[in-house]
C-alpha cells in the first residue's frame, strides 16, 4: 500500500494539470528503507510528448546523486496519462527500472476529476496497490517541492474541486 500525504498528491496533480496536454513526470523521494515519500521533485518530460514521458538524463543523474547524498531513494515515480486511464502502458512497464518504487499514475483526461492509481512493477509484472492519502502525516515543513533549474512558483491547486 502506498501512504502519501495529501499535499504531495495535490502537487503531483497540479503538475500533471499544468503540463497537460503533455505527460508530466517526477519523483517523490524519501529516506532509504522507509517507504515514506516526503520530498516532491517534479521533473521535465524531455520527450515533450502527449503519449510518452522520459526524464532528462542530466536532470535524472543530478537528482539520483542528490538523493544519494541525502540518504534518500525514489519512493514514488509518477507520470500522467493525458487521454487514457491511469494504468501503465507496455512502454511504462518496459521502462520501469526501480523495483522498490511505487509507480503512481494520474490521468488528466477529465478536467474535473482526479484519477490516481499506484502500481508495483517488478520484472514486467504489474500489481495495483491501494493508495492511502493522509493529511499531515509528516511535519508540513519537512515536505518539500523542488523544481530543477526553475524559480519556485506559487501553484494554484484548483484541480480537485475541493
Amino acid at each position: 500500500m502506498l501512504s502519501i500525504d495529501r499535499s504531495i498528491i495535490d502537487a503531483i496533480v497540479a503538475h500533471a494539470r499544468r503540463d497537460h496536454p503533455d505527460e508530466a513526470c517526477g519523483v517523490v523521494a524519501g529516506p532509504v528503507g522507509s517507504d515514506t515519500p516526503t520530498r516532491h521533485i517534479p521533473m521535465e518530460n524531455a520527450a515533450r510528448s502527449m503519449t510518452f514521458y522520459e526524464f532528462d538524463s542530466m536532470e535524472q543523474l543530478r537528482l539520483w546523486r542528490e538523493m544519494d547524498d541525502r540518504d534518500e531513494e525514489p519512493v514514488v515515480i509518477y507520470h500522467s496519462h493525458t487521454a487514457t486511464e491511469a494504468y501503465p502502458s507496455r512502454t511504462d512497464v518496459s521502462f520501469a527500472g526501480e523495483p522498490g518504487a511505487h509507480y503512481l499514475l494520474v490521468s488528466t483526461r477529465e478536467s474535473d476529476t482526479e484519477e490516481i492509481r499506484s502500481f508495483r512493477i517488478v520484472d514486467g509484472v504489474v500489481t495495483e496497490e491501494p493508495v492511502r492519502i493522509v493529511d499531515a502525516a509528516v511535519d508540513p515543513h519537512a515536505v518539500q517541492s523542488y523544481m530543477f533549474g526553475q524559480s519556485p512558483a506559487t501553484v494554484d491547486y484548483e484541480c480537485s474541486g475541493r
